[in-house]
């Protein structure tokens, strides 16, 4: 009796977690895997997506890490993110004209930088203004040694002045010798380092006043961003992501499944179920094409696929990926 009083459902906020939930939640974790009849007296798990059907067993139910269901549940909020900020910087594209126009107000919101040298020299003055924070958001696993001598110097300057830095990378970045090379220089009092599965175009935020974000593919042009809103706006997107991703002392899990495949190619498999090209893979994972295709080719053999069709097939049948709604 006093079992199935304490499992009872009592109605609750979508986003909330009943004691009957906690508790069925831990028997799951506990036993490994439970009856899907447990689920009628804590209907939040899988609201919140804490729990997924045994791949072997549609009678049962499997436990979800709470990390893994948190970025489940986060991947639409991020989705809204990039698209607001691929809207953002359209609509400062168009403004862009308009900044002539009003040269003369000294609260310039938004100033395009057209050429190389002069987004690097806006970019050094932001740096040699800099006195509390700075944010870098740089996507792609790589980055040329020059850039990143430059962005060494400029480190050192900072810290100096008690200046901290963090910086969000893409997971590659955790492989690269020249990007290990630079972590390893600066001072670890003034650095953190984060990565990320995927991630949006480039950004730095200085002293949470003034922003840089590319304004074309080919990134020789440049918004500098002035306007409190706009730049509060970009810091928000920012803590969404940093929250998100790992920071760099963490090693990177692989998932948990029987089939023995790495974080990596879990990342490869879920862009392909959502019918992405090798070379949007690639791109959204800052790896090259050819990195790309040698994972596929690996999940192909772990999965003994025949083709990529058969490959996605098996990829959704083994519970691997879920399939794209």
């Amino acid at each position: 009796m006093g079992r199935d009083e304490d499992k009872s459902h009592q109605p609750h906020g979508d986003l909330e977690l009943c004691e009957a939930g906690v508790g069925t939640y831990t028997e799951a974790l506990r036993a490994g895997r439970l009856p899907r009849s447990e689920l009628e007296s804590a209907p939040c798990l899988t609201k919140l997506a804490l729990v997924h059907p045994d791949p072997h067993d549609d009678g049962w139910i499997q436990p979800v890490p709470p990390s893994s269901a948190l970025a489940h549940l986060l991947q639409p909020v991020t989705r809204e993110i990039h698209e607001r900020i691929r809207l953002a910087a359209a609509l400062a594209d168009s403004l862009a004209p308009l900044t002539s126009v009003a040269s003369t107000d000294p609260n310039l919101a938004i100033t395009v930088l057209e050429g190389i040298p002069l987004i690097e020299a806006a970019i050094q003055n932001a740096t040699d203004g800099a006195r509390i924070e700075v944010l870098t958001l740089q996507p792609s696993g790589t980055r040329p040694v020059d850039q990143l001598k430059k962005a060494l110097s400029r480190g050192l300057s900072m810290a100096e002045r008690g200046v901290t830095l963090r910086h969000i990378y893409q997971h590659p970045a955790r492989y690269s010798p020249a990007i290990k090379t630079y972590l390893d220089d600066m001072p670890s009092s003034a650095l953190q380092v984060r990565t990320i599965e995927q991630t949006v175009e480039r950004l730095f935020v200085f002293d949470r006043t003034v922003a840089f974000i590319p304004a074309n593919p080919e990134r020789d042009v440049a918004l500098e961003i002035r306007h409190p809103a706009l730049v509060r706006y970009l810091i928000q997107v920012y803590e969404v992501l940093w929250a998100q991703a790992k920071p760099l002392t963490a090693p990177l899990q692989a998932p948990a499944h029987d089939t023995p495949i790495t974080a990596t190619q879990l990342s490869v498999a879920r862009l392909l179920v959502e019918g992405s090209t090798d070379q949007i893979v690639a791109r959204k994972l800052g790896i090259s094409v050819r990195t790309c295709r040698a994972h596929i080719a690996k999940l192909m053999h772990t999965l003994n696929a025949t083709s990529r069709t058969h490959l996605g097939a098996l990829l959704i049948q083994s519970g691997i990926v879920e399939p794209t709604r």
